[in-house]
Parts: C-alpha cells; sequence; structure tokens
C-alpha cells in the first residue's frame, strides 16, 4: 500500500486552496496496525517532500502514535474492514478511522492504577481535537494534530 496524495476534487494534489489527502481500507487482520502506521509515515513524507508541506518530526511521531490507537481499538472491537483517511488542512494533519461497530467509545479518566485501556486518553492528550461519531454503518474517530510547534489552532 504506498500512499497518494490526492486533491480534494481527486486529482493530483498540491494546489493552492486544496487538501491534500489519502485513503486506505485495512482488513482488520494483525498486520494492519503497522500498515498503518507506515501509511501514516509515508502520507506526512510525501507532503513534505512533494508538496512542501511543513512537518515537525513531532508530528510525524505523533501522527504515527494516534493511528496505532484508533486502528488497534478498531482491530479489536470491530474487526475489518477499517477505512484510515488522512487529510492536511490549514496546518494540521486529521486522522479519520472508521470501522462498523456503532458503539461510540469513551475517554477515561486518567487512572494510573488501571492496566491498559489508556489508548484513547493518549490520543485527546495530544490532539488538538477527537471526536467520535456515529454514522449509518458504524462509527468515525477524527484526531487533528498540529503538523509543527507553531501551527494554528
Amino acid at each position: 500500500m504506498t500512499p497518494a496524495l490526492m486533491g480534494d476534487d481527486g486529482v493530483a494534489a498540491g494546489a493552492a486552496g486544496r487538501s491534500l489527502h489519502d485513503t486506505a481500507v485495512l482488513n482488520g487482520d494483525a498486520a494492519c496496525v503497522a500498515q498503518a502506521r507506515r501509511r501514516a509515515a509515508g502520507f506526512l513524507d510525501l507532503a513534505r517532500a512533494e508538496h512542501g508541506v511543513p512537518v515537525s518530526r513531532r508530528a510525524c511521531d505523533l501522527l504515527q502514535l494516534v493511528v496505532s490507537e484508533l486502528v488497534t481499538n478498531a482491530c479489536k472491537y470491530a474487526g475489518g474492514p477499517i477505512r484510515l483517511d488522512l487529510r492536511i488542512a490549514s496546518g494540521l494533519v486529521e486522522v479519520a478511522v472508521r470501522d462498523g461497530n456503532p458503539a461510540l467509545p469513551v475517554v477515561g479518566t486518567a487512572d494510573a492504577s488501571r492496566v491498559g485501556r489508556h489508548g484513547l486518553e493518549i490520543v485527546s492528550a495530544v490532539c488538538r481535537s477527537f471526536e467520535a461519531v456515529a454514522e449509518a454503518a458504524g462509527k468515525r474517530l477524527t484526531a487533528r494534530l498540529p503538523l509543527t510547534e507553531g501551527a494554528a489552532a
């Protein structure tokens, strides 16, 4: 699976005023979390190299962490198929993960004595925004991260 940057109109991205995006469908097997992380890193690498988008090392690391947490939960609680959408616009990278389980997750409160189930706490702590929305055939989890430390709110 090689990332491909596309504009909002489905043609090659990079022209002024267009966001950059990429979509992948994952089958929900044991390898899909690593696939999703590689896809996210490749997406930012292409945005930087081919379109001159400023991307910090921290943004790349955090995006891979967020993608890993969201896709892991989708694999664990919904199975496949899982849709991963990545989009860059207005100094942010947006990751959306869609799966077929309609149950919306709840971000837990911090509890150092709890073993596991901290993924969404981590996601909400490192992201500019996080939301979970019910859809006709499941749910969509969306997180937004700044591409650089100085990105606009």
